[in-house]
């Protein structure tokens, strides 16, 4: 096999570079996203389960859209346009989400009495307790020592207190899956289109096509794998969660950039490869 050469090894790098940062950025956004759905839904495990179920539910969505968009456009530019607009979306979550995730958990709230009000609003015929307590043994006592056993008057109830009712069972499964899936679910298949995206792009012989696939998701995998622990262990601790939101959009915003950069250093490595239309489409084309 043919040394590749320095533009070749270059754009490999480039290639290999958006598909680690693709799978790291899923990973940031599936741990912060969890994090963040906890207090309003509180269950860790269903609040988990509906946030690994809808990323999965994204990287098989993007991976068989990126797939099909890449033998159609050749050009990791087209790649940008679903990236950009993913970008602009995560930035938006901490603006949005708190809001639309609160308002669901909202439906079951109620306003509660005290129960010393609630029952006088249950039995309003019920006699008042008199503020004077007065008795014919006590009459003939002076009025100065009386004025020290005549009883507090009872101190009016407070208002209202709105408190959450605990959500039904089917609610707290629900919830967590609507939320994760409306606010994760379109940036995470976005950024998992880059994957089959690259291996169109950087395969140029069908000889090297398997080799070419399994580098290309390792370094999905390993991009994983830096999302989780650096997330876990660092940004979570030293950051708020909205600018971890935040560098995650600019993380993507750059990913787009790096498409454009790829067609513009490597225009006739984009077009020129030997796979053929044939190779890469379905039987039924």
């Amino acid at each position: 096999m043919p040394e590749p050469s320095p533009a070749s090894k270059g754009r490999n790098w480039a290639l290999g570079a958006l598909v680690f940062f693709g799978g790291f950025a899923v990973m940031v956004l599936e741990i912060v996203g969890a994090r963040d759905m906890q207090p309003i839904f509180g269950g860790d495990l269903y609040v988990w389960a509906s946030q690994i179920g809808v990323v999965m539910m994204a990287l098989a969505m993007g991976y068989a859209i990126g797939g099909r968009l890449a033998d159609r456009l050749r050009h990791a530019r087209f790649l940008a346009a679903f990236l950009i607009p993913a970008a602009v979306f995560i930035f938006a979550i901490p603006i949005f989400a708190p809001k639309v995730l609160q308002s669901m958990v909202d439906r079951h709230k109620q306003s509660v009495a005290p129960a010393v009000a609630t029952a006088q609003a249950d039995n309003p015929a019920a006699p008042e307790i008199p503020d004077v307590v007065e008795t014919n043994l006590l009459a003939d006592l002076p009025a100065d020592f009386l004025e020290g056993n005549r009883t507090a008057p009872i101190a009016a109830a407070p208002p209202p207190v709105e408190t959450v009712v605990e959500l039904p069972l089917i609610w707290q499964k629900l919830y967590p899956a609507f939320g994760s899936a409306v606010f994760f679910l379109l940036p995470c298949c976005a950024l998992a289109m880059i994957s089959p995206y690259m291996i169109r792009l950087a395969a140029q012989q069908m000889t090297h096509v398997g080799t070419v696939s399994g580098l290309v998701y390792a370094a999905s995998t390993a991009g994983s794998i830096g999302g989780v622990f650096v997330t876990a262990y660092f940004l979570i601790d030293h950051l708020e969660h909205r600018q971890i939101y935040q560098l995650t959009a600019g993380l993507t915003l750059g990913l787009a950039g790096l498409c454009f950069v790829i067609d513009q250093l490597w225009p006739e490595e984009n077009t020129d490869s030997s796979i053929t239309e044939e190779a890469f489409s379905s039987p039924s084309d």
